[in-house]
């Protein structure tokens, strides 16, 4: 999905909700900062750098953070000039594992919200299991959001983000109600279209709504 917008007139993908091609059309008028979030090569980052360079997007990439340390985004938004940042996914995960009673949960964190807003699991899956990918997530979700403080965005971009966000971080990125600042970019549409062609797939099925 390189193709976000195009000069003169907006192009948006049938999948991008409301609240997004709300922020995506403001870039024809204001300059936008844009966030990024990636895992792995950041070839979608280079496309949304390349798209605010030649100002088809009016906008400009003020980050680029990832759970991955040998992403080969970070290396490329560094000879951009990007700031960026590394928040260890594995290693929070492990250490959790190894040492729950030494980890410490961010202080807002509310197991019982944040089980009753998630759509990862169902209500009859094993409670101790359900509350450690919960408690893992939301330590390191407050690792980004605290990285991700000193570069204040109006979109958020998950260009290969290969992780799962739960409510902890989203409601403490989309806190205007109907304004959400999070769009995700991902070759799959899961679980209809799986694959690196998801979009492509989309399209030539037919699909009206993704």
């Amino acid at each position: 999905c390189r193709q976000i917008v195009m000069r003169g007139s907006m192009l948006l993908p049938f999948w991008v909700n409301g609240g997004v091609r709300a922020a995506l059309e403001q870039s024809m008028n204001k300059k936008i900062n844009i966030g990024i979030l990636l895992s792995v090569s950041g070839t979608n980052m280079d496309a949304i750098i390349k798209a605010c360079e030649d100002g088809t997007i009016n906008g400009e990439v003020v980050f680029a953070g990832s759970d991955n340390p040998d992403a080969k985004g970070l290396e490329k938004a560094g000879k951009k000039g990007i700031p960026s940042f590394v928040v260890n996914y594995s290693d929070i995960i492990r250490e959790f594992k190894n040492n729950p009673d030494k980890s410490t949960l961010p202080a807002d964190f509310d197991l019982a919200d944040i089980r009753s807003k998630q759509s990862f699991f169902k209500e009859t899956a094993d409670s101790d299991k359900v509350a450690f990918f919960l408690k893992t997530r939301a330590i390191a979700e407050a690792r980004l959001l605290e990285n991700m403080k000193p570069y204040p965005f109006d979109l958020l971009v998950l260009a290969g983000f290969m992780r799962n966000l739960t409510p902890y971080f989203i409601d403490r990125v989309n806190t205007v109600p109907g304004k959400p600042k999070i769009m995700n970019i991902h070759p799959a549409l899961l679980p209809a279209f799986p694959g690196t062609d998801g979009y492509g797939d989309t399209f030539r099925y037919g699909s009206k709504v993704g």
